[in-house]
Parts: C-alpha cells; sequence; structure tokens
C-alpha cells in the first residue's frame, strides 16, 4: 500500500471522498499518517541491521550513521560467526558501548536496530496485514483535529458536531494504541532472544534484602 492509496483509504473510513468538497486536504491527511507510522514504530519498527567499524581498543561504537532510529535491539561482534557472538550493550545518544571482556580491534559489529517505517510513492515498509491499522489511527488523528479545528466555528453539523468527532476520534485513536500495545508485547517476545541484556531485570514480586 502506497502514499496514495492508504490516503485513499482514510478518505473512505472518514466518509470524505467528494473530491469537490473535502474536509481534510492531501496534505493534511498525509501528516496524520505520518502521525500514524510514528507512533507504529515506536511499538513494531522496522528491523534493520547495519555491519559499523569498530575503534580499535575502545568499546564505544559511534552509531549516528543509523538514520530514523527508535531502538537497537542488539549487538553482535565480531560480526559474521556462527554461532553468532552477541554482546550486552548500553546506549547513549549515538554512542554504543559493548559492556563485556571483549576489546574491539577494529573489525565490523553487526548492529540490529528498528527506525520508523516508510509509506510513500513507491510503497510501503509496513507489514501488509498491519497497514489498515495504521489507516484506522490515522483516521482518529484527523477526526480529533478537526474536532479541535471546529470548536466555536459555524459548521453544518451544528454544536453537537466537534463533540461527537472528537469521541469518535479517541475511540479510534484508544483502540488504535490498544492493538498497538498487543502486537508490542509479541514482538519482544521474539526479538528479545537476540542477546542477554545489559542488566538484570528487577522483580516485580520477590524482594531482596541488605
Amino acid at each position: 500500500m502506497d502514499l496514495s492509496i492508504m490516503r485513499s483509504a482514510v478518505r473512505r473510513d472518514l466518509h470524505d471522498e467528494d473530491s469537490q468538497n473535502y474536509r481534510w486536504t492531501d496534505d493534511e491527511l498525509d501528516r496524520h499518517i505520518r502521525l500514524a507510522i510514528k507512533e507504529f514504530s515506536y511499538r513494531l519498527p522496522n528491523e534493520l541491521m547495519a555491519d559499523i567499524a569498530t575503534t580499535p581498543g575502545s568499546r564505544d561504537i559511534d552509531i549516528s550513521s543509523l538514520a530514523n532510529r527508535v531502538m537497537v535491539e542488539g549487538v553482535e561482534y565480531p560480526a559474521g560467526l556462527y554461532p553468532p557472538a552477541y554482546q550486552r550493550f548500553a546506549s547513549w545518544g549515538d554512542t554504543l558501548t559493548l559492556l563485556t571482556d571483549v576489546i574491539p580491534d577494529g573489525s565490523d559489529a553487526r548492529v540490529y536496530y528498528g527506525v520508523i517505517h516508510t509509506v510513500d510513492g513507491s510503497g510501503s515498509t509496513i507489514p501488509a496485514p498491519l497497514e489498515r491499522l495504521v489507516a484506522a489511527g490515522a483516521c482518529g488523528f484527523a477526526l480529533v483535529q478537526w474536532a479541535n479545528y471546529a470548536v466555536n466555528r459555524v459548521n453544518v453539523g451544528g454544536a453537537p458536531a466537534p463533540a461527537e468527532y472528537r469521541r469518535q476520534g479517541n475511540e479510534r485513536l484508544a483502540s488504535f494504541r490498544a492493538e498497538l500495545r498487543k502486537l508490542g508485547r509479541h514482538n519482544r517476545v521474539r526479538v528479545r532472544q537476540l542477546y542477554t541484556p545489559a542488566t538484570t531485570p528487577v522483580s516485580k514480586s520477590v524482594v531482596v534484602g541488605p
């Protein structure tokens, strides 16, 4: 689904298909689609990997070249071994630090990371079964935006129209975010096997005394 098709899907869901009297312009709907894509991506990013040269004698790896990054999921060093040599790490800004006894010698580290999805004129990186979910999120953003705009303005729907649009928009966003939370949990179960966490998870049921 490219951007034009997704925009048409959003218009169809919003009942805004009269090209002579659009309530939302293409630019406005594109903005709402981008908002939905961004929120979707923080839960289910587009998964990529990149080989990055290390600095001899340093455990710090510069990851500033990983554009539109929203997370780093795993680090393999040295890259290309079998079985893979996943390393514990910490990240801060554009620096990733290996938390192991291994000291890089300048060879490549393989970084597994997630970026914001793209939807443009050539297609989409969003999995096809989930494109409708993103469109639904965009509808929610569009309805809330229109409700905010319509307050204290004369409109053919009468005084209750903005409140009804806001209600519908908030309901759609709530459904969109609830589905993202479920999908995000499923995703974490799958990908967290890549490497050992940098810190031990804190138990919510066991208290460790001094």
